[in-house]
């Protein structure tokens, strides 16, 4: 199992509009695509910045690049990110899952 990392920041004024956005177009995209394992929004505050990484598991490479494209690190961003992020970051993080509880 493969874990995914991305990670983003937002106004603090625009996060709550944002998790609400994650959770209403970015969530079932991930879960929607065959070999997804599952998905999570992580969301932390600091200062007027909120700090939001979504943790997505896949059963493969595969998988990722039928949800990301040919090039496995490469983040995938919506349109409408471009009214909440402060910047794009270019990639993901991916781990190897060893154990799982």
């Amino acid at each position: 199992m493969i874990a995914r990392l991305w990670h983003g920041t937002t106004r603090l004024d625009r996060a709550d509009a944002y998790s609400t956005f994650l959770g209403e177009r970015a969530m079932p995209d991930y879960r929607g695509t065959p070999g997804n394992l599952g998905a999570q929004v992580l969301r932390r505050d600091e200062g007027d910045v909120a700090h939001f990484v979504t943790l997505s598991y896949w059963e493969s490479e595969d998988a990722i690049r039928s949800f990301a494209g040919t090039d496995l690190l490469k983040a995938k961003y919506y349109p409408e990110d471009e009214s909440y992020l402060l910047e794009f970051e270019p990639q993901c993080v991916h781990y190897e899952v060893r154990s799982a509880g």
